[in-house]
Formats: C-alpha cells, sequence, structure tokens
C-alpha cells in the first residue's frame, strides 16, 4: 500500500498530458511480458536529498520548477563566467590547476530539468537520507585516490582509472553527463547497459540463487523477476568498494523499473545497510526516453548511446604519475 501511493504521487506530478498515451500494459515483448527496452536518460536537476529551504514540501508548482530550471541553469552558467566568482580557462593559475578544472565545461554536460517532487528520495518523508549519528559518507573510492603521491594507477579512484562510476549504479544516479542507459530484455535475461564508464549488468530472470556471500562483486549480484508490470531487481554481494552513500558490503538494493507510457519509464530504489542508515530509504522518479528529451526522430542517432571511449587519446594517468614521480620528496 504505502508503494502505491508513493507511485501515485510521482506520476501525479508529471506534466499534463505525459501520460496521455496508449496504457503501459500494451507495451509488450513477443514472449509476453511488459516491455521496457529504450534507452532512457536519469538527468534531472532535482536532488537527491531536499534541500532545507523546501523542508516540509513534497512538491513545486510547475510555475515553480519551471523558474527553478531556469534559475540554476542561469547560476551554473554564472559560475563559470569570467568575473563571476570562479573564472574560467584563461583565469589561470599558475600551477594550471584552473585549466584542468575548467576542461569540462557546459558543451558536454546533459543537466536535464527540475521536476515537481523537490527530492529524488520519497521515504522517509522529510526528503533525507536517515544517517545514523549524523554521519555523511566517506569520500567514494570511484573518485578519491590514495597518497599524495600514487606510486601507481592501483592507487588512484576507479573513475580515474575508467574502471566504473559510481552514479551509473546500482543503484542508478543522475549526474551531469553520460546519464543514459539501454535495456536490453530476453525471456530469460535483462541487460542495463550504461553509456558511463560502458559497464553492463546482466539480471538473470529464471529464479536462481544469489552467489554465496563469500563472492563478492564491484557491481554487487543481481536477480531479477516480475511484479505485474514492473521488473523488480535485487541486488547484494557488493564489495567494499561501493560505500554508496556511506553503506557497507552489506547493503541490500531493490530497484523496480515501471514502464508507464511510451517515454516514461518510473525508477525506483529501496537501500538497507544498518551499519549506514538507520533505515531503509526509497528514492524514485521518472526516466524520459532519451529520444523525447533529444527531441529526435525514432531511429536516429540522437536516440542511441554513444561509446564511452574513456581511455582513448587520454594521457591524464600518465601525466598524473610522471608529475607525482617530479614532486614527491627524495627518498635518498
Amino acid at each position: 500500500m504505502a508503494r502505491n501511493l508513493v507511485l501515485a504521487g510521482v506520476l501525479a506530478l508529471l506534466p499534463a498530458g505525459a501520460l496521455a498515451q496508449p496504457d503501459a500494459a500494451t507495451f509488450r515483448t513477443p514472449w509476453g511480458d511488459p516491455d521496457l527496452q529504450h534507452v532512457w536518460t536519469s538527468s534531472t536537476l532535482t536532488p537527491l536529498e531536499r534541500p532545507d529551504e523546501l523542508a516540509g514540501r513534497t512538491a513545486l508548482t510547475a510555475e515553480e520548477a519551471a523558474a527553478s530550471t531556469q534559475l540554476e541553469l542561469r547560476r551554473i552558467d554564472g559560475d563559470q563566467r569570467v568575473g563571476e566568482g570562479r573564472g574560467d580557462r584563461q583565469e589561470d593559475t599558475p600551477d594550471g590547476r584552473t585549466d584542468v578544472g575548467r576542461a569540462y565545461n557546459e558543451f558536454w554536460r546533459e543537466r536535464g530539468r527540475m521536476l515537481r517532487q523537490t527530492s529524488l528520495i520519497v521515504d522517509p518523508p522529510d526528503g533525507r537520507i536517515p544517517y545514523r549519528s549524523g554521519g555523511r559518507p566517506a569520500e567514494s573510492p570511484y573518485h578519491g585516490g590514495v597518497g599524495e603521491y600514487p606510486a601507481g594507477p592501483e592507487t588512484r579512484g576507479l573513475a580515474e582509472r575508467c574502471i566504473a562510476w559510481g552514479s551509473a549504479g546500482p543503484p542508478m544516479q543522475p549526474t551531469t553527463y553520460n546519464s543514459n542507459f539501454q535495456l536490453l530484455q530476453t525471456p530469460d535475461h535483462v541487460a542495463i547497459v550504461n553509456e558511463m564508464i560502458h559497464d553492463v549488468r546482466i539480471v538473470p530472470l529464471d529464479g536462481r540463487p544469489h552467489l554465496a556471500s563469500g563472492v563478492r562483486q564491484l557491481l554487487g549480484d543481481s536477480r531479477g523477476h516480475w511484479e505485474g508490470e514492473t521488473l523488480v531487481v535485487v541486488t547484494a554481494n557488493f564489495t567494499d568498494k561501493t560505500r554508496f552513500r556511506g553503506s557497507s558490503p552489506d547493503l541490500h538494493l531493490v530497484e523496480r523499473f515501471t514502464r508507464v507510457a511510451a517515454d516514461t519509464l518510473l525508477y525506483e530504489y529501496t537501500v538497507e545497510d544498518e551499519s549506514a542508515w538507520t533505515r531503509p530509504w526509497t528514492a524514485a522518479w521518472p526516466l524520459s526516453s532519451l529520444r523525447s528529451q533529444l527531441g529526435a526522430e525514432p531511429g536516429s542517432v540522437g536516440a542511441h548511446l554513444f561509446e564511452y571511449a574513456c581511455h582513448e587519446g587520454n594521457y591524464g594517468m600518465t601525466n598524473l604519475l610522471a608529475g607525482a614521480r617530479a614532486l614527491e620528496p627524495s627518498r635518498d
């Protein structure tokens, strides 16, 4: 019952006409399962947690959401202009850090829009992560490295090494670019192909049990099943490198994918880890097809994933390690 209320609340905040399409039950695979196959994007400006200034409010008006989208985009644009607080690549610092920091400008971003819901978290009702003792997560190994003068690539974060990116999941999170994924189905499996760092999750649907608890994987061990029109994916057996919002290897994740219209997929996830949070918590928001987000015609290039060639022409790791060798204190 609680989940049904959450789903109804999220769908009620969709733009007018978004669901004025054939019933989701009409989307079927040749073998009769709900057809979720599409390229979807999770891009949105809506934050995971509800901002303090919106405490007690679960929804914005349509006018507020539109105005907030424009305000946030103007703020981001202002941060990248000369004389508005941060400067740009022409105002470089002597050590080159400003130039490196501005290497990814707005040309590369796919920020989406502000949804009417005030946070992606829909439970607890306050829209906040229920951390234990007010704790916040430690730095994710996806990004942070170890040591000021790294001896080798093994001491750097997984994202720097083009191995994995935390927002690609599981669970999946919106980020500022490459927040796109494709769902592919067979009668016995579902494949979730992420554009970011090109990860692929193969999810069996044949009822097989999870791997033994001693077998740990970076993306966990996923098993799926259908509950009516909804694909439910349960993932466990994470490694200690996952640490989603402070989680431990005991993280237990349940994701739900429900196609509610031709170009809308409701994505929900619930995470549980007693060592990190005082209770399970849930995020849910509607994802758009990449085609509709870009205004692309069906079958056009704009409606497809692109290769994420993270290492191609990338001298970052070589230069980072060479710089560390030049700067580290003498070991004589």
